[in-house]
């Protein structure tokens, strides 16, 4: 058998698998079939035998327009839907491909595979489709609100992409989903800045709230107490963007700020907490420390440090990412939430988002994870940015628009990002989309 595997020899094949048929081994059958190209006798068998799937996978590139079609054509019959579409699109029939993968109760996989399809047929009538069936139109089912975002992504409409991504975001936010919210934002942050395109400022600011909540947690944890607290603090004068966990933020801010000699601060989210939005959720074991933060205030401070703004060098509080001299929105370090300084500037390797050098070192010392992308990172991987101010420049200079660079069409600007759902955007907007191959 292994000989005739490395020879390929054809006689020899057809004889080991009329052995292989006299003890009921199909799939060795095909094989040997295939080898001695007998390729109908090997259908045939697989037809018979229920082993397709196994005919398909010897045959992989080798396979005939005519074999990939018959063997969809079986999937088909059988009611395997998603084999079926996958050989579909092997044989280049891209419609009949995307209406096997439509079908009813249909899986995560089968949509996937969909999107796949429309970005390998570029073809408007294809994407309107597979539109209609994601919104309900065909089955009276909405689909999840990701395979909008997918399939945009697919096609290259890199705008829609960002305003989908945007409400989904939203939405898991909203559920108090932070790590989910995180990953979409980061991912279509991503995904621009490899095109150059220009990041929407709702995404921006909403990757550094969200970034800033993830942040507490590794910031207890390293034992910096009082950059938590400045995190907290940046988190709370967000809050309505945090409706689901609220009033544990609010008590984390008052507890966290008193704790470090923020008092002031303590103070007013005390305040805020005892509102009738929040009272009722208060957690009964921090209500009388809340209560007794506001009976007996201290509005004492301590003033949190300046570093320059890497623009134009005016000291700048140190969480503030704005400078009220120049104008200009200042970078942030993923590590420790500050503002980035010229002279202590690194990059993330993986995702290149900055970080204050010295305080990533020695995070990557104790958990060898970037805090942004996840990725794992050794400390020797990271170095200082000899020009950083220049970097910035050169990424200004080189972001533009979006760009639909896959495909080359132009899409109406008809939808708003401040949109609370995706049904106002999606019915509108795909009736403009407009692909030129």
């Amino acid at each position: 058998v292994e000989i005739v595997r490395k020879t390929r020899s054809r006689e020899s094949a057809r004889l080991i698998s009329k052995f292989f048929q006299k003890i009921n081994d199909y799939k060795s059958v095909i094989e040997f079939c295939l080898i001695a190209d007998m390729k109908e006798d090997a259908f045939e068998i697989a037809q018979q035998h229920n082993e397709m799937e196994h005919l398909a996978k010897l045959l992989k590139e080798d396979a005939s327009q005519d074999m990939l079609l018959n063997i969809a054509s079986y999937f088909e019959n059988q009611n395997q839907y998603l084999y079926a579409g996958k050989y579909y699109i092997q044989c280049g029939d891209y419609t009949k491909a995307l209406k096997m993968f439509m079908q009813p109760n249909a899986d995560s996989d089968s949509y996937d595979m969909a999107i796949e399809c429309i970005g390998l047929a570029k073809n408007d009538t294809l994407i309107h489709m597979f539109i209609d069936y994601l919104m309900g139109e065909t089955d009276g089912i909405r689909k999840d609100t990701k395979y909008f975002f997918k399939l945009w992504m697919s096609i290259g409409k890199y705008s829609e992409a960002a305003r989908t991504a945007i409400i989904i975001a939203r939405e898991e936010q909203n559920l108090g989903n932070y790590r989910a919210t995180h990953d979409i934002l980061l991912e279509i942050y991503l995904m621009l800045t490899k095109i150059n395109s220009k990041i929407p400022n709702e995404i921006e600011k909403m990757l550094m709230i969200i970034h800033s909540y993830i942040l507490i947690k590794l910031l207890l944890k390293l034992g910096e107490h009082m950059m938590a607290a400045r995190m907290l603090i940046r988190v709370s004068n967000n809050i309505s963007k945090f409706p689901a966990h609220a009033a544990h933020i609010l008590t984390s801010t008052v507890v966290e700020c008193h704790r470090v000699g923020l008092r002031k601060q303590s103070f007013e989210y005390a305040t805020i907490l005892i509102r009738p939005e929040y009272k009722q959720k208060l957690d009964t074991k921090y209500r009388r420390k809340i209560e007794a933060v506001i009976r007996r205030p201290d509005k004492s401070e301590i003033e949190e440090p300046r570093s320059p703004c890497p623009f134009c060098g005016t000291p700048v509080l140190e969480t503030t990412l704005d400078c009220v001299e120049c104008k200009n929105h200042i970078p942030y370090c993923i590590v420790t939430g500050k503002h980035m300084v010229l002279d202590n500037w690194t990059n993330c390797p993986n995702c290149k988002f900055p970080a204050l050098y010295t305080q990533f070192k020695a995070l990557l010392q104790r958990t060898q994870t970037c805090p942004m992308c996840s990725h794992h990172i050794e400390p020797d991987a990271i170095e200082l940015c000899n020009n950083p101010l220049e970097l910035l420049k050169e990424k200004n200079e080189n972001e533009g628009t979006f760009k639909d660079t896959d495909m080359g069409f132009s899409f109406a600007e008809t939808s708003s990002s401040n949109s609370n759902s995706y049904t106002s955007i999606l019915p509108v907007n795909r009736n403009n989309i407009n692909i030129t191959i």
